[in-house]
């Protein structure tokens, strides 16, 4: 009998892609290598802002394997491949600007016994049981930004509500949902992924960082 893989698409790709970056920067930030921390600074510079304007970065964000075509999959269109690097773009900023100054790691692998969407980040900073409107509304702006330069920018001022609270996030996944709302329709969907990541959140909040991971279980998370 014959198993038939099923193709790669492209917002996988950009998901794979995104968990293998930050979970290399964040395993050398987390042992203090100088060429990750370094990394996660020029990073930083670029959270909240368009891609194309700062070429610093470009060397930072390996693109190269988008360029690869996995056994049974296609090549990525032009289309795909831009937006697809604008995702990856966000994604890592992000996630650079929400490390910063933590030592423990906040990229964290969404998973169905332990929530690490964007909606249920979001969920995870109010009181068990009650809706904090002015936190609940960053989320609800993120969801109608008109574009992704706006997007990037309501994100991030999400993100350093959650540095502040140290809640972690998977960035992968977000990058994958980053991809998907650039296309027509795509919004529509990554809304409803938010909407249910923010109600599967049920569990009572734990003091800052103890549900962090040491660099050795993050890794494990990660990969």
């Amino acid at each position: 009998m014959t198993t038939v893989t099923a193709p790669v698409t492209p917002r996988e790709r950009v998901t794979r892609l995104a968990a293998a970056h930050i979970t290399a920067l964040q395993r050398g930030y987390l042992t203090d290598q100088s060429h990750a921390v370094a990394a996660l600074a020029r990073l930083r510079r670029g959270a909240g802002r368009p891609a194309g304007q700062l070429p610093d970065l470009w060397a930072l964000i390996d693109t190269g394997p988008l360029h690869d075509t996995p056994q049974g999959s296609r090549p990525l269109s032009e289309s795909e491949l831009t937006r697809s690097e604008d995702a990856l773009h966000v994604a890592l900023t992000l996630y650079a600007l929400h490390q910063q100054s933590r030592r423990t790691g906040m990229y964290q692998a969404d998973r169905p016994d332990r929530r690490r969407g964007l909606g249920s980040a979001v969920r995870r900073m109010m009181k068990p049981g009650e809706i904090d409107e002015p936190v609940h509304k960053r989320l609800v702006r993120a969801g109608t930004a008109p574009d992704l330069p706006v997007l990037a920018q309501r994100l991030r001022d999400i993100v350093v509500l959650l540095r502040r609270e140290d809640i972690p996030l998977d960035h992968a996944l977000l990058a994958g949902q980053l991809y998907t709302w650039q296309w027509p329709g795509g919004a529509d969907t990554v809304r409803r992924e938010w909407g249910r990541s923010f109600h599967a959140w049920h569990g009572k909040p734990t003091p800052a960082g103890s549900d962090s991971t040491s660099t050795t279980d993050t890794d494990k998370d990660a990969s």
